[in-house]
C-alpha cells in the first residue's frame, strides 16, 4: 500500500475551479432543466452577477464558453439568445475532439474514410427511393455550380461537400443530416493539408452525374454502387504525405 507520509513531492495539487467554469455549468443546467428554453433571452449580465454572487470577468467567460459550444448565439446589440438544441449542434460540439483524434494518428483518417464510404453508400440508397424531382433539380444545380469552380481547388471541394450533404439530407432524417456534415467537415476541413489534387476533376464530375442519374431513376442498387465506385477512386484525393 502506498504511504502517505505529506511529503508528496510532484504530486500536483487539487485547484478550485474556476468561477466562470461553475457559472458555465449553472447557466448550462438551467438550458438542461428547461428552465431557458431555446429562442429564450439569456439573463443580463448584471442579473447573473447577482443571481451567482460573481463579477463581470467570470460572467463574460462563462457567456463566451457557451457561445463558442453553440449553446447561445450573442448578436452585437441585441441580448444573447438560447440556441435550439439539435442533432447538427451535439456533432459541433464534437469538433474539437474528432481534430485532435485526426491529427494523432493517420490511422484515425483511414477509420474516418471507412465510415465515410459505408455511410454514403447507405444514404445514396436512401436518396434514390426517396428522391422528388426538386430534389434531383437541387443535385443536378449542384453539378453545374461545381463545373464552374474548375481550377478552384478549395470551391471545388466546398460544391463537393455540399452536393454529398444534399444527398444526406434527402433522407429526412436530421441526424444522418449532421453525421454526414461533421464527416465531412472532419475529412477535409482538418485535413486540407493532406489533400492531394489529382488533376481528375472532370472524372468526379462525370461520377456526380452518374450518380444524379441513377438517382433521378430511382435505381438505389444502381446509384449504390456508382458511389461506392466514386468514393473507391477518390480515396487516393486524400492521403498521408509520404
Amino acid at each position: 500500500m502506498e504511504n502517505w507520509n505529506g511529503s508528496g513531492a510532484g504530486e500536483e495539487k487539487i485547484t478550485r475551479q474556476k468561477l466562470s467554469d461553475q457559472v458555465f455549468e449553472r447557466l448550462r443546467e438551467m438550458i438542461v432543466r428547461g428552465d431557458l428554453a431555446p429562442g429564450d433571452p439569456m439573463p443580463s449580465e448584471r442579473e447573473l452577477m447577482k443571481r451567482f454572487g460573481v463579477g463581470r470577468p467570470a460572467v463574460r467567460e462563462a457567456m463566451q464558453i457557451m457561445h463558442t459550444q453553440g449553446l447561445i448565439t450573442i448578436s452585437q446589440g441585441e441580448r444573447s439568445k438560447v440556441s435550439e438544441l439539435s442533432a447538427d449542434l451535439a456533432f459541433r460540439q464534437m469538433d474539437m475532439v474528432a481534430r485532435m483524434l485526426l491529427s494523432s494518428s493517420s490511422d484515425n483518417l483511414e477509420h474516418l474514410k471507412e465510415a465515410r464510404r459505408l455511410f454514403e453508400v447507405g444514404m445514396v440508397k436512401i436518396a434514390a427511393q426517396s428522391a422528388t424531382p426538386a430534389d434531383v433539380a437541387d443535385l443536378k444545380q449542384l453539378v453545374d455550380d461545381q463545373k464552374k469552380m474548375l481550377g478552384n481547388p478549395s470551391d471545388f471541394i466546398r460544391v463537393d461537400i455540399a452536393f454529398h450533404s444534399k444527398i444526406a439530407s434527402m433522407s429526412g432524417n436530421p441526424i444522418f443530416a449532421a453525421v454526414s456534415d461533421a464527416m465531412l467537415s472532419w475529412l477535409f476541413n482538418y485535413h486540407t493539408d493532406l489533400l492531394i489534387w489529382s488533376g481528375r476533376e472532370n472524372v468526379t464530375l462525370e461520377e456526380h452525374t452518374e450518380i444524379v442519374a441513377c438517382i433521378e431513376r430511382g435505381s438505389a442498387a444502381d446509384a449504390e454502387n456508382a458511389m461506392r465506385s466514386h468514393l473507391d477512386r477518390s480515396q487516393d484525393l486524400y492521403r498521408h504525405h509520404d
